[in-house]
């Protein structure tokens, strides 16, 4: 496996094996690896001739008082995880080999970026989509893959993608949560033992939506009703939003149907964590 550090050897890379009819791979995470990117690289592999995988904690999505300088950084433990997995390479760029000095150029879109989680983290989504839109131009990916968990990032990105005319594939691979229904995630590891038993509270919500909706319930004002009266029962947990929209525009629909977007983020102690499910 290859760690590259700069933009121009990782498009070298990827125009090498173009130039040979190979298809590429490009996996975005911001390092901490748990099982959940680990499905990510696997789906990459299963369909791309060649993977890449970034590893870059972008600072331009963190708000001021957010965890920037406390986010894990385990690089060589992920490097030796996607090493077993066969990754080709990993993209490890310094910040300033992402934002050059002086650079004043950020990606923005309208709308969306101000919905659900950017509605509680302004400018976390210009932060993404600048970030994620400098990774497909720098690695020219086939295809790029992402986890359902962050489903309005999805959203964003999906927009983002065909406004902008980038060539790559969003692919969107399911939640891979933890034995007990927690969905993976890197901040995960900040929750002391009694807050990882709150968190639990986040999956038993949406448990209970998705037994309404199995029992035909359609009204969104129902459901939401169904998660809080859910979240009550962890008063120690503080909700954030509960919402059911448009997964493609994240707008609130009075009556959820096929493809509609259930979502819900929470603070448990001082950590926030999402999840969601998409109505079949």
């Amino acid at each position: 496996m290859r760690v590259i550090r700069t933009v121009a050897e990782l498009r070298a890379w990827s125009r090498q094996l173009h130039q040979s009819g190979k298809t590429v791979g490009l996996v975005p995470t911001m390092g901490a690896l748990h099982e959940g990117h680990l499905s990510l690289v696997r789906a990459a592999k299963s369909a791309c001739d060649a993977v890449a995988v970034s590893i870059f904690v972008n600072p331009t999505q963190f708000g001021p008082n957010e965890d920037f300088a406390l986010y894990p950084r385990t690089f060589e433990t992920d490097c030796a995880l996607l090493d077993a997995e066969g990754v080709d390479v990993v993209f490890a760029p310094a910040p300033e080999e992402i934002y050059r000095r002086g650079s004043s150029t950020f990606v923005e879109v309208a709308g969306l970026s101000d919905r659900l989680d950017g509605a509680s983290r302004p400018g976390h989504f210009r932060g993404v989509a600048t970030v994620v839109a400098k990774l497909l131009i720098a690695a020219e990916p086939d295809r790029a893959f992402f986890g359902q968990k962050d489903a309005a990032q999805v959203a964003v990105l999906r927009r983002m993608t065909a406004d902008l005319g980038l060539p790559a594939e969003l692919v969107v691979c399911p939640i891979v949560r933890e034995s007990d229904g927690l969905a993976m995630s890197s901040r995960n590891r900040y929750l002391n033992a009694d807050e990882r038993k709150q968190a639990l509270v986040l999956r038993t919500a949406l448990d209970a939506v998705e037994a309404v909706v199995a029992a035909g319930e359609r009204s969104a004002e129902v459901l939401i009703a169904v998660a809080r009266a859910n979240f009550a029962t962890e008063p120690s947990v503080r909700v954030d939003y509960v919402a059911a929209v448009d997964w493609a525009i994240l707008e609130p629909v009075k009556e959820v149907g096929s493809g509609t977007l259930f979502a819900v983020a929470a603070f448990v102690g001082t950590t926030r964590l999402i999840d969601n499910f998409v109505v079949e």
